[in-house]
């Protein structure tokens, strides 16, 4: 039996899932690929679908046996014990340090692009922002999936426009362009580019709050990646198309760009609520998502208690707040530290990353026929995508070498108490 309300079906479900991974990426992420890969981005996005395909598959499987709001750290758990569950949980709250403050810092960006802005107002609109996600968050998890349903149709509809009012695809631009010569441009396209899939693990977290989550949710996880997938295929040949790349400047600003061509200077704020939009809806995912991992370890006795307390409205109002404090609280060190946003997104990358070849492994071992092998694929697929990151990766090995020393040095603390 569900321990939360149970009210979201398939379509807010691919509303919440579509504009998670839409969201921080579809605007900046195409530019940042086209930059690093040129044409042969159009190619590395088709083969980071075929990638994530199979992930995607043993999620909706995984998810579909075991709702439950621990999501990915719960199944790793359920696969390999609690000591890997909270290791998991922990090397998933330690995202918040990097990945929030890049989805922060592509969110204010589009208000820079109106106001001339100093360090201190971009701040305050990142905490303005975190503010607005607290009280969405304290609503009805049906409340957040209308929200997310409408700004999904509003990005799709915006890259469509674009695809009309620009005549595309032009006759210059192959949507599939020749690879002789460039294979050696697409790993370094996938490492920025995994940024677009990461959210799918965020998801399990709402699992059990579908009305029917042995139907809607693998459908809703399916159709979701798939829908991103296409959208963010279609915005990279527009960014192609209209040279709306080529350095950090350009890459931040390519749909305020594309849409001053085509609309003029009408569409700057067109432009800007549409790209803040997007981020605040996948954000608002992700924090939706860790304050339900923190809710239900505490009510599992695996945290304080007192963090298990929901509101009036059913929701995990307490843990809510304790993850938009901390996002707050990485936001200000973010700023003040100066972190450029590439880094920022390849060092949360390896943690998504890692997570996710975490979860595969638990499939592995939960899932059974073709499931466990399709586990096993997405396992391998997993690792090669974090060799891909290099050096980049170091961040969430790092951090789980050291979650594992403190555990070990727990658990001997733990066996070497006095008893009685």
């Amino acid at each position: 039996m569900s321990r939360l309300n149970q009210e979201l079906g398939l379509l807010q479900g691919i509303g919440l899932l579509c504009t998670s991974l839409l969201g921080t990426g579809i605007f900046v992420v195409p530019a940042l690929a086209a930059s690093a890969a040129g044409d042969v981005s159009l190619w590395a996005w088709l083969v980071l679908i075929l990638l994530v395909l199979p992930v995607a598959f043993t999620f909706a499987q995984l998810g579909r046996r075991y709702p439950h709001a621990g999501g990915a750290p719960h199944l790793i758990g359920r696969a390999f014990g609690e000591r890997m569950e909270r290791l998991s949980a922990f090397l998933f709250l330690a995202v918040l340090p990097v990945g929030l403050p890049a989805a922060l810092n592509i969110a204010s960006g589009f208000w820079q692009a109106l106001f001339d802005l100093g360090g201190p107002a971009t701040l305050a609109i990142q905490l303005l922002t975190l503010g607005a996600i607290l009280l969405l968050g304290q609503r009805p998890a049906r409340t957040s999936g209308g929200v997310q349903v409408a700004i999904a149709l509003v990005i799709i509809a915006t890259i469509a426009l674009i695809w009309w009012l620009g005549d595309l695809p032009h006759a210059g631009q192959p949507l599939l362009p020749p690879l002789q010569g460039a294979w050696h441009l697409l790993p370094v396209a996938l490492g920025v580019m995994f940024w677009c899939f990461v959210g799918i693990e965020a998801f399990t977290h709402l699992g059990e709050e579908f009305r029917n989550p042995r139907r809607d949710f693998p459908l809703a996880l399916l159709l979701g990646v798939l829908l991103a997938g296409l959208v963010y295929w279609a915005c990279s040949v527009a960014v192609l198309s209209f040279h709306a790349y080529g350095d950090a400047r350009s890459d931040a600003a390519s749909l305020p760009r594309m849409l001053d061509l085509l609309l003029g200077e009408k569409a700057r704020w067109l432009s800007a609520s549409i790209g803040y939009l997007a981020c605040f809806a996948s954000m608002n995912v992700y924090i939706q998502g860790f304050s339900r991992l923190i809710w239900s370890l505490a009510d599992e006795g695996k945290l304080p208690r007192r963090l298990a307390v929901r509101n009036a409205q059913g929701v995990p109002g307490r843990a809510l707040l304790l993850v938009v404090a901390s996002c707050a609280l990485c936001a200000l060190l973010a700023w003040s530290l100066s972190l450029s946003l590439d880094q920022l997104i390849r060092y949360a990358n390896g943690n998504f990353i890692l997570i996710y070849l975490l979860s595969m492994a638990a499939g592995w071992v939960l899932l059974e026929g073709l499931w466990r092998w399709l586990a096993g694929l997405s396992a391998l697929l997993c690792a090669a995508i974090l060799l891909m990151l290099g050096v980049d990766a170091l961040y969430a090995l790092g951090l789980l070498g050291l979650l594992m020393l403190l555990e070990h040095r727990r658990e001997q603390r733990r066996q070497n108490a006095p008893v009685g």
